[in-house]
């Protein structure tokens, strides 16, 4: 997580500095500089935290009861509960009532460990998304990065196929796909976010579109060279 966090904070920054640059926030403008404009970003992050929720599993597993109890699968900070048995508690899941709606129904807890899981790693990216917004709100732009609902594009799960937008709210297929382009990367945004990764050689330069790490590795200047190219 930490990667990731520290790698999503300095493309913020590298954007936030190039907006100062500039002195607008207009995403064709950023662009056009060299730079990942924060409502792609954000698109981003759409895509890659719903494809994350996937690999959790569906949310009531008889597998993941079984591994729990095989003393193979835990919860986040297990050490911290006091019932490490789980045997008579249970876990009160949200699923779509096939009607349009959501009902909720209660579950072994053993049964919802995969559920219990997903929903630590969400409180955790919460806490970096908080910190990259600090970012943004310290560089005084109004702009915010948010999570999509656990609902959001799902494909494994009680949730698999149904049609959720950001907020978790129930829509059809119709307006699902209307509104991919505004929610998720377009072929156009791939496109140019990959035209963005050219190689950089010199020791100390970033490519346009990162910040420089705050440090270097083992504390080493950050224009260390620390690969010989031959």
């Amino acid at each position: 997580m930490f990667i990731g966090h520290s790698g999503m904070a300095r493309v913020t920054r590298r954007t936030l500095e190039v907006m100062a640059e500039l002195g607008t926030d207009d995403p064709g403008s950023v662009r056009r500089a060299g730079a990942i404009d924060l409502p792609t970003i954000q698109k981003y992050i759409n895509y890659w935290f719903s494809s994350a929720l996937d690999l959790f599993g569906s949310e009531s597993s008889s597998n993941a009861a079984l591994y729990f109890a095989s003393g193979v699968k835990g919860r986040p900070n297990e050490a911290g509960f006091e019932d490490h048995l789980a045997l008579a508690q249970s876990y009160a899941l949200d699923e779509p009532d096939g009607k349009g709606g959501v009902t909720r129904r209660d579950i072994p807890l053993r049964n919802a460990m995969n559920e219990a899981t997903r929903n630590a790693y969400v409180q955790e990216c919460r806490i970096f998304m908080d910190r990259w917004n600090d970012l943004i709100a310290k560089a005084g732009y109004d702009f915010r990065y948010s999570l999509p609902s656990p609902r959001f594009r799902r494909g494994i799960g009680v949730w698999a196929g149904v049609g959720a937008d950001l907020e978790g709210r129930l829509i059809s297929p119709e307006v699902f796909e209307a509104k991919r382009g505004e929610w998720l990367p377009t072929e156009a945004d791939r496109a140019f976010v990959h035209s963005l990764m050219l190689p950089v050689f010199e020791p100390g330069k970033m490519a346009g579109w990162i910040a420089p790490p705050e440090r270097g590795i083992n504390n080493l200047p950050v224009s260390h060279e620390y690969v010989t190219l031959a």
